[in-house]
């Protein structure tokens, strides 16, 4: 984005005004009132997410509408007759329609019948979240703070009702958590004094809690799945660890399931470490919207932050409470894993020293007969040698020479000894330098 250099600063950084600019991004909605609203969540898979795209730009060019930008996550405008306000994130995307015609009944006439049935029956991915919402006046319901709330009742199917004054008493926002015939849920705003900017947000902040308290339970059913798998890991365990305690068992097939233990219980958390995370995330964003609704009770009915904590924190615990079991029984599985490798390396280091104790015991016995067999070897080569010395003898005592064979044999046979005792000994004493 060019700027004009007034001062001589350095360069801006190239995400600098990128970043400046996120804190407007996803603005809410400047309304007019009475309003009504309608709100769709849906999950979508990434090839789905690049089909909604494009189905956007479908219905934008059908009324004549400046399409969003190609790497846009976020597009407002106003068609003929409604607001459209989309969004995507991270594992889903969501719309809100809006309507400024009004009726007797707050839910009779909801926005989304202002948009087109035929672009609406192709929108891509799965509804995880489908509210209406209603911001009317007192006197259009005929609503009073000091009646019987009971009166309410008739909007929500007879359902019991929960609510609360919200942003500082200038509304009060009445739902029953519950999904309807026509497959939304409803929320009522009665209006005191709302600004057009304050009724946006609030209408924003109650879709978020609905679409991330739903969102954040997610990970229950999948707790609730893998509890009795945490459960046969943790038996699967103590039968392990209780049997490397015993004597004479086979630690070679124990290190064996440990293994496989081991590659279970990563395996489930690899799996899902993910969404596990994510509930915890999706929790603390509804905590934050519900505080932003700045809640003031209605005497004799639940507040929304009541009945959405009553109902939600158990659920978020046991999610919490299983991914930390899994972590820490993959530690336990780690541990004993490593005692019970120490345990087989040490026998298997006893059993090498056992061994190299064999091979160094028959090696001194090869040494002990090697030196033997030299032993005899160096009589032989002595008799040998004094035979050949003796039939030399005997050629010159046949030449006429007067020598005695016999004597001069006996004579040659310590000289031989000791000439061959020292050669041997040299031959030792070089293998030895050849050696060291």
């Amino acid at each position: 984005m060019p700027v004009a250099t007034v001062f001589p600063i350095p360069k801006n950084h190239p995400q600098r005004f990128v970043l400046h600019n996120e804190v407007h991004a996803r603005a809410s909605f400047i309304l007019n009132l009475p309003v009504r609203a309608s709100h769709l969540a849906l999950l979508l898979a990434p090839d789905e997410k690049v089909q909604e795209r494009q189905h956007l730009i479908t219905l934008c060019e059908r009324f004549g509408i400046t399409p969003p930008e190609k790497d846009a996550d976020h597009f407002s405008t106003t068609f003929n007759a409604f607001q459209l306000r989309w969004e995507q994130h991270g594992e889903f995307s969501t719309y809100s329609f809006y309507s400024h015609e009004t009726t007797q009944d707050p839910f009779a006439e909801p926005a989304l019948k202002k948009v087109p049935v035929d672009w609406l029956s192709q929108l891509s991915g799965q509804v995880i979240v489908a509210a209406h919402a209603t911001i009317v006046s007192a006197a259009d319901i005929g609503y009073q703070e000091e009646a019987d709330l009971g009166a309410l009742s008739v909007y929500f199917a007879g359902n019991p009702v929960i609510g609360s004054k919200v942003t500082g008493g200038a509304a009060s926002v009445f739902t029953d958590f519950r999904i309807h015939v026509d497959g939304f849920s409803r929320f009522l705003v009665v209006n005191r004094d709302l600004r057009a900017e304050q009724a946006g947000r609030l209408l924003q902040r109650l879709f978020e809690i609905e679409v991330y308290r739903v969102m954040a339970l997610l990970a229950f059913p999948i707790a609730r799945k893998l509890y009795p798998e945490l459960k046969k890991a943790d038996r699967q365990l103590y039968t392990i660890t209780n049997a490397m305690t015993q004597p004479n068992n086979n630690d070679a097939a124990l290190l064996d399931e440990l293994t496989t233990l081991a590659a279970e219980v990563e395996n489930h958390i690899s799996t899902h470490h993910f969404r596990f995370a994510a509930a915890n995330a999706y929790y603390q964003l509804v905590e934050q919207r519900v505080s932003d609704l700045r809640e003031v009770r209605i005497q004799g009915i639940q507040t929304l932050g009541e009945f959405i904590k009553r109902r939600l924190e158990p659920a978020i615990n046991t999610c919490a409470s299983v991914s930390h079991r899994f972590t820490l029984l993959s530690e336990r599985v780690s541990n004993a894993s490593q005692l019970l490798r120490t345990k087989v390396d040490i026998m298997i280091e006893r059993q090498n020293q056992g061994l190299l104790a064999s091979m160094a015991l028959r090696a001194k016995m090869q040494l002990r007969m090697q030196q033997m067999v030299e032993g005899i070897s160096i009589v032989a080569i002595t008799y040998y040698v004094a035979s050949l010395v003796g039939k030399l003898a005997e050629a010159v005592h046949a030449l006429g020479v007067h020598v005695d064979p016999v004597l001069i044999e006996g004579i040659s046979i310590p000289f031989i000894l000791i000439v061959i005792a020292i050669s041997s000994k040299q031959i030792h004493k070089t293998i030895a330098n050849i050696t060291e």
